[in-house]
């Protein structure tokens, strides 16, 4: 590994307070990420960028390797036609090439949409189609998913192409708010919505990252998370920030998480910093399985409680450090070992750059001890600019000068605590899941009248789908046919693992089905 300093954004010395009260967003007026996490580096080619692990054995890629593979495709891509502000579908799992599919269209100016491999057609066709994309970097793989999709689309299988730097198109001028990339999120209603984010989206993580991995970007940082690069966790917690820190990211496909193949991929990569989900954690836990030298774990996504950070402590060596963010503004509040002690039930402090309000009815802010919906002040960094094509539900976002986050929480002295959500979300093995999608391919089912879709609580998923279903007249339904009708039409991760037959669903005078009153029900089984 090329040693040499690595580029943080937070200064290396100084308490939380003296950061938060010292930062600054140094953002230049023109920025383009293609640069940020790559081309910037050539000053260094043969630094290491990504260990790859998801093939045969180990592969350091170096950032003049990286830049290659990127302005090769870029030159493919312009060739075919993508322009600025053009939509491109990336569907990859955690290999260098999904790195550089980012960096290609970001360096045109154009738009990446970061897509989940397992996804099925329809799920598919609702991002790509709200998206308007019209061309999808993937393998051969993904080339075959996408012919079931109903939509003019073209893949790009990049491995073949030569590998050059030189051969990219200028690399386009963009500014702090020009589009980026498009991130679908679940929502309680309707489809997924697309959080749109500019180019200052990725400086609008660094301070996160960095403090959640006690000062990311010291001598023999490597980095890795199980999670998926299609997910924001593990495409601006994790690829992108070390790339433009200058710390090495691991690679690594993990069809399914298990302890073993995590402990195999911390070995071979040399793994010193991890982002582990609640859930990877859990399973670690279930096997009992202590995993010793690393440097740092962060955790995001729901609290993990004062049995898990103690459990933490034992299994690691070390302080697990929480966070919490959201697709549309992320990384906002953090724990950080180095900087401050722990208070279990409390997520941390605001990260520098951040300013936090637990609001009341009236939008005011509250005082310690009090609930009230967690919100952001407009201006961070890693804020989104609005969600595609919905200037309704983007204003509905916002309360004046504050971002809602749709969670509920408390202040305990400047500790966030995180009490719930507010609304219909379910949190699953490490996932955030709407049930308006799950409900909608449902209701595709020809046995199916009417079908509602909770969260129910569960000791190591935090929360597992259950799918509460009215058949149509006449119908019997089965439960594993409706099962598989989610796998192949959707994703094996929106599966109910719980479907349950009933006469009625609770619904309001106007129709609406209230999810609360299943909630309810489900909560007094657990306890009869």
């Amino acid at each position: 590994m090329t040693p040499g300093p690595t580029r943080p954004i937070l200064p290396a010395k100084g308490d939380h307070t003296a950061l938060r009260k010292g930062f600054r967003w140094a953002l230049p007026d023109r920025l383009n990420m293609a640069r940020q996490v790559c081309f910037d580096w050539l000053d260094q080619p043969q630094r290491v960028a990504i260990i790859d692990l998801s093939g045969q054995g180990r592969r350091d890629i170096g950032y003049g390797a990286l830049a290659g593979m990127a302005g090769g495709l870029a030159a493919h891509l312009a060739v075919a036609g993508v322009a600025r502000g053009a939509r491109v579908g990336v569907l990859r799992s955690q290999d260098p090439w999904c790195a550089a599919a980012h960096i290609a269209i970001w360096s045109l100016g154009a738009v990446s949409v970061p897509l989940f491999k397992p996804f099925g057609p329809d799920a598919l066709a609702t991002r790509l189609s709200d998206a308007g994309a019209q061309h999808v970097i993937t393998d051969a793989e993904g080339a075959e998913r996408l012919a079931g999709v109903p939509l003019p689309l073209s893949p790009h299988i990049p491995e073949d192409l030569p590998l050059d730097p030189a051969a990219a198109p200028d690399i386009a001028d963009t500014g702090l708010d020009d589009p980026a990339v498009l991130i679908y999120t679940s929502g309680t209603t309707g489809a997924p919505k697309g959080a749109l984010h500019g180019h200052r989206i990725l400086t609008g993580h660094l301070p996160g990252v960095e403090i959640s991995h006690d000062r990311l970007g010291q001598p023999g940082d490597v980095l890795w998370t199980p999670a998926d690069w299609a997910w924001i966790g593990g495409l601006f917690d994790v690829l992108m920030p070390g790339l433009a820190i200058g710390v090495p990211v691991v690679a690594a496909r993990l069809p399914k998480f298990t302890p073993e193949g995590a402990r195999e991929v911390i070995r071979t990569g040399t793994v010193r910093n991890v982002f582990f989900p609640p859930t990877a954690l859990k399973a670690l836990k279930a096997e009992g399985m202590a995993l010793p030298g690393l440097r740092s774990v962060a955790s995001g996504g729901e609290p993990l409680g004062a049995e898990m950070l103690d459990w933490g402590r034992r299994a690691f060596g070390l302080q697990i450090n929480e966070f919490y963010g959201q697709t549309e503004c992320n990384m906002v509040a953090s724990s950080a070992a180095s900087l401050f002690p722990p208070r279990p039930g409390c997520i941390g402090r605001a990260v520098p750059g951040f300013d936090l309000a637990v609001l009341g009815p009236d939008g005011a802010p509250l005082g310690a001890g009090q609930e009230g919906d967690i919100a952001v002040r407009r201006g961070a960094a890693s804020m989104f600019l609005g969600y595609w094509n919905r200037p309704d539900a983007t204003a509905e976002k916002f309360r004046g000068d504050w971002l809602l986050t749709g969670d509920r929480g408390a202040w305990e002295g400047d500790y966030l605590r995180f009490v719930g959500r507010e609304d219909d979300v379910i949190t699953s093995a490490g996932y955030r899941i709407g049930p308006a999608e799950i409900e909608d391919c449902l209701l595709q089912h020809p046995d199916v009248a009417l079908a509602a879709v909770i969260g129910v609580p569960d000791a190591t998923r935090t929360e597992r789908i259950r799918a509460c279903i009215v058949p149509r007249p006449g119908a019997n339904p089965d439960a594993q046919a409706l099962q598989d009708h989610i796998r192949y039409r959707l994703s094996a991760h929106l599966v109910p693992r719980e479907v349950m037959f009933m006469d009625t669903l609770p619904m309001t005078v106007t129709g609406k089905i209230i999810r609360k009153e299943l909630k309810r029900q489900a909560a007094k089984e657990s306890t009869d």
